[in-house]
């Protein structure tokens, strides 16, 4: 089961990370309703590394991004089904819009994010790259989104 991180607790699980070789992944986004294309997607994103690290968008965050009747699901119990996943070994909230403070400060080896997205676009890629590190652009299982979801209840409801 993964860890669920305060961010004060951030700099001393890097340490232990990094004290025996492995390349760590970094990931985020919202994860309101996880799904299957969010399970998918999440064991792509391991395979790449030795560890998994997931930022999660706060609730504020999520409403700034997505608009103020989301998130569906509250920030820590999207929390804990996602350290919960065995291919996610930490988890840790971000309030910003995009992760960009968080990745300067945990320096993935490599950075993954889903969609149709091009490397350089994505939040982080300065900042990984020059590091060292590489970007990676998974594709999203087609069909699975937390806004097909939402609507097929709509519409059900």
């Amino acid at each position: 089961m993964g860890e669920i991180l305060e961010e004060a607790e951030l700099e001393h699980w890097l340490l232990t990370f990094r004290q025996k070789p492995g390349k760590l992944v970094f990931t985020n986004g919202c994860f309101d309703i996880l799904h299957s294309g969010h399970v998918d997607y999440l064991q792509k994103a391991r395979l790449l590394g030795d560890a998994l690290m997931v930022g999660l968008n706060n609730d504020a965050s999520v409403r700034k991004l997505k608009g103020n009747s989301r998130p569906i699901v509250e920030e820590n119990s999207r929390a804990s089904v996602l350290a919960a996943l065995r291919v996610v070994d930490a988890v840790i909230l971000f309030g910003e819009e995009t992760p960009a403070r968080l990745i300067e400060k945990v320096l993935p080896d490599v950075l993954v994010k889903g969609g149709d997205y091009r490397a350089e676009e994505i939040v982080g890629y300065q900042t990984v790259t020059r590091n060292g590190g590489n970007v990676k652009v998974l594709p999203f299982l087609e069909g699975h989104s937390t806004s097909s979801i939402i609507e097929k209840i709509k519409e059900q409801g």
